[in-house]
């Protein structure tokens, strides 16, 4: 118990002095209900001597509304100060992963699926944001209280205080060996609630597919089966309290007992007044019930401790950006300097030399799963190269820091993702300082500012989550202008227009033009009037640059890049020597 109430106060960061303050209060606010015992002594004791002072009234009454009073503040100010930690704790856990997140190589994302980041910061962060402060508060609240009652008890009568005490003490040691108990439960509960939550956004995302193939049923059944495996290790978890809850409750009402009749026969042997002997008695009742609601919020210790620890598993990931530096580069200039890369034991790049002169255009072309996108994301640095060195401008790239590197480097991709914002505000995404002007003149040039206006509000639209509310060829052309905006040196152009529609490649071609003007350019592309006027051609297959040179060169050279040609002819009509092209 102690390890994991240790583990929020780790957890709280910052928010740890609000945590502390809210324990003050709550400590206080024991202090305060203690004050109801002298408060009642004197009215027994003014009972009992059939003293009819009015003052003993007057100063029982002031005592109790000094406790009343006193609780309704603390108690107050506790409670604010844990809700304040618990959702402030969680805000910061979550702009720290995302944080962190940018950092890790993209390798990582291949390991952990969207379902289980997302079962992190929704699901697990949720069950630490509503209840850890809370938890903590009520256990070391509830058991300093009635550390303070006793604390009151033992100023009257110390054996009294004694066993009080030792009961305490015992009902704290069965509520430790629940927690043991609870402990390998908890976090199979976790995993059940990870896996609950990737399987849910599995069958959402994946809707379509299981219309089309008409598998309903059977996607239904898997989804069923994660359902019952949460179910049955949530009831797990929950039986397996259930005998130490009722050892607890057992603990604390033989000690009740106890305390009761141990005053009685104090009272008996003549040992203690029949004042302090009713003021045991009532405190019998009373002193074990604010732990009892600390070790009933205290089940639920090892659920949070599984779910800190869950969300911590981000940072045991390597980051990439460790010792980088912010670096301003004179000259675009790339090179690929024997550069090794491999996804786990499947060989990608193996020794490539590459060297693209500022300012010009180098195209890559080569059969699916022949490396282009990696070279581009290991420019990019979303993974780390294994062998060799990539350089911008001179610099290695794991010399700069990833912000700086990114800085340099803008990418548009074929498949575009926009966010559930505004038009103004994703074209603003790679420059947030932007004015609205700059916005217009970076959509202009990009031929979607006409588009644009047409819709109900103009820059202030928005977008469904991914662009859906938007064609293929315009959210092209909307990250060409946030490209654009950014102002890079160096453009990659990742397939950029392999899916657009006939209608828009015009607009799109002029918005690229735009978008590369005075650039160093990469572009991996199968149009072949992309990649015709390319300064240099890459030609890459089977981890190897095979061929490289311009159009006009490659064209009379045997191989890959002239059976391209050829297979572009064929299927399209392309006419080598005419003024159109594909």
């Amino acid at each position: 118990m102690y390890g994991t109430l240790k583990k929020i106060f780790q957890f709280a960061g910052d928010r740890k002095r609000l945590l502390k303050k809210s324990l003050l209060f709550s400590f206080l606010c024991g202090i305060f209900a203690s004050l109801q015992f002298a408060a009642l002594y004197l009215v027994f004791d003014a009972l009992l001597a059939d003293n009819k002072d009015s003052r003993i009234i007057w100063m029982s009454f002031g005592i109790m509304l000094v406790s009343v009073i006193g609780r309704i503040v603390t108690t107050y100010f506790s409670t604010m100060d844990q809700t304040e930690t618990g959702y402030c704790m969680v805000a910061d856990k979550r702009i720290h992963i995302g944080d962190r997140l940018r950092y890790i190589p993209m390798g990582y994302f291949n390991r952990n699926s969207i379902g289980n980041i997302t079962a992190i910061v929704t699901t697990t962060l949720g069950d630490v944001e509503n209840t850890a402060a809370r938890v903590l508060v009520s256990v070391m609240g509830g058991v300093l209280n009635s550390i303070a009652l006793t604390l009151a008890i033992f100023y009257f009568n110390f054996n009294i205080g004694i066993l009080a005490f030792i009961g305490i003490l015992c009902y704290l040691l069965v509520t430790e060996l629940s927690q043991r108990k609870s402990s390998k439960l908890s976090a199979k509960r976790q995993n059940g609630q990870e896996e609950l939550v990737e399987s849910v956004l599995e069958y959402i995302q994946g809707m379509n597919v299981v219309k089309a193939f008409g598998m309903e049923n059977e996607s239904s059944q898997s989804i069923l089966s994660t359902i019952k495996k949460s179910c049955k290790n949530n009831i797990k978890l929950t039986c397996s309290s259930v005998p130490y809850d009722a050892l607890k409750e057992f603990v604390l009402r033989i000690f009740s007992t106890a305390l009761l009749v141990y005053s009685i026969y104090l009272y008996i042997n003549g040992t203690l007044s029949i004042g302090y002997s009713l003021i045991f008695i009532i405190a019998s009742f009373m002193i074990f019930s604010d732990l009892e609601n600390a070790g009933n919020m205290a089940s639920l210790l090892q659920m949070l401790g599984a779910s800190m620890d869950t969300s911590n598993t981000i940072d045991d990931t390597p980051i990439m950006d460790t010792d980088g530096k912010d670096i301003k580069i004179e000259s675009a200039d790339i090179v690929f300097d024997n550069v090794d890369f491999s996804y786990a034991d499947r060989k990608i790049l193996d020794k490539v030399n590459i060297s693209i002169p500022a300012k010009t255009t180098t195209a890559i072309i080569g059969p699916s799963g022949s490396g282009k996108s990696t070279m581009c994301n290991l420019l990019a640095r979303f993974w780390d190269i294994q062998g060799g060195k990539i350089t911008v401008g001179g610099y290695d790239i794991r010399d700069f820091k990833l912000d700086s590197l990114m800085k340099n480097i803008s990418i548009v991709f074929q498949n575009v993702y926009l966010f559930a914002d505004s038009i103004e505000n994703n074209i603003k995404f790679g420059k947030p300082n932007a004015s609205h002007q700059d916005v217009v003149e970076a959509a202009k040039k990009a031929c979607c500012h006409d588009f644009i206006m047409k819709l109900p509000n103009g820059y202030n639209t928005v977008i469904g989550e991914g662009g859906g509310t938007l064609s293929g060829g315009e959210k092209q052309r909307i990250s060409i202008a946030r490209a654009i905006l950014k102002d890079a040196p160096v453009i990659i152009l990742d397939e950029a227009t392999s899916s657009v529609d006939p209608e828009n490649e015009e607009e799109l071609q002029n918005a690229i033009e735009a978008l590369t003007y005075n650039k160093t350019i990469i572009m991996i592309a199968h149009r072949l009037k992309t990649v015709r006027n390319a300064d240099q051609i890459l030609v890459l297959k089977n981890s190897h640059i095979i061929q490289r040179g311009t159009h006009d060169e490659l064209i009379k050279e045997k191989g890959l890049y002239a059976d391209f040609i050829s297979a572009r002819k064929e299927a399209v009509g392309w006419q080598l020597s005419g003024t159109e092209a594909v």
